[in-house]
């Protein structure tokens, strides 16, 4: 009977447990072949209790913004690997109803986008901070072509994720070293720090940023340094420096940056 009871207390977070549970495989599996068993035990106990009955009828989206009505379904014999809907998000607000007519239990996800501007740093899973300090510089109190630049990142993490990526916008022309490549100093990213229990599983030098991907980053604060060429003068407006899980973006933080003067 007290196992009975304490599965019934579980039941409403049994989804998340299961989220938090695929969360953890590599590469489509768990670390051990006893996880391997007890999580295919689990999933089949899963299914059994919440998706017993095949997804079956029509799904309705209702959005109401205002007067005005519209209405999205989904015919599951049609489509029975669902669908995905882009909604409007006026500032008035939306009234968003949900249903199902129909067999089964059929899963609903929803994310808010908004394209706005970012004045202080947001934290939600990941908390992310950032300094610069001069490799080689020019001037000492500005910021000039040819100078070496060196970027200091450093994640806070809530909790523990795989494919987390890490991404750092550049200024225009710039130019990250330790590629190797012709022109590419290794002695000037000597010194660079690396803290914490979790290594890039692979770092991208893309024209518009840098970015590090982690198969796996726990729970617990680490760093990592990158550093960068300033191959050309002006102004440049960056947007906000941002850490992500890859399958779970509702875990996140991002940092807003100011512009970068770049001196002749």
């Amino acid at each position: 009977a007290s196992a009975a009871g304490a599965a019934a207390a579980w039941q409403d977070d049994a989804p998340r447990l299961l989220n938090g549970a695929l969360a953890r495989q590599q590469r489509g599996s768990w670390s051990t072949t006893t996880a391997n068993l007890w999580g295919a035990l689990a999933l089949e106990k899963f299914a059994a209790r919440f998706e017993r009955e095949p997804v079956a009828g029509r799904s309705v989206l209702r959005v109401q913004a205002g007067a005005e009505r519209s209405e999205r379904s989904v015919d599951w014999a049609r489509s029975p690997q669902g669908e995905r809907f882009t909604l409007p998000l006026p500032a008035a607000g939306v009234r968003l109803q949900a249903g199902h007519e129909g067999s089964g239990r059929p899963w609903l996800a929803l994310q808010t986008l908004a394209a706005v501007p970012l004045h202080a740093p947001l934290a939600a899973g990941y908390r992310l901070a950032r300094s610069v300090s001069a490799v080689e510089r020019k001037r000492p109190d500005a910021w000039s072509r040819g100078d070496l630049m060196r970027v200091r990142l450093e994640i806070e993490a809530q909790g523990d994720f795989s494919w987390v990526v890490l991404s750092d916008p550049l200024p225009a022309g710039a130019a990250v070293l330790g590629s190797g490549l012709g022109r590419d100093s290794a002695l000037a990213t000597r010194g660079e720090r690396r803290d914490g229990s979790a290594w890039p599983t692979y770092e991208e030098r893309a024209a518009d940023a840098w970015r590090a991907y982690y198969a796996w980053l726990p729970r617990g604060r680490h760093v990592i340094e990158y550093t960068l060429r300033l191959n050309a003068s002006g102004r440049f407006g960056l947007p906000p420096a941002r850490v992500e899980a890859m399958y779970a973006p509702e875990n996140f933080g991002e940092l807003p940056l100011a512009a970068l003067e770049v001196l002749p």
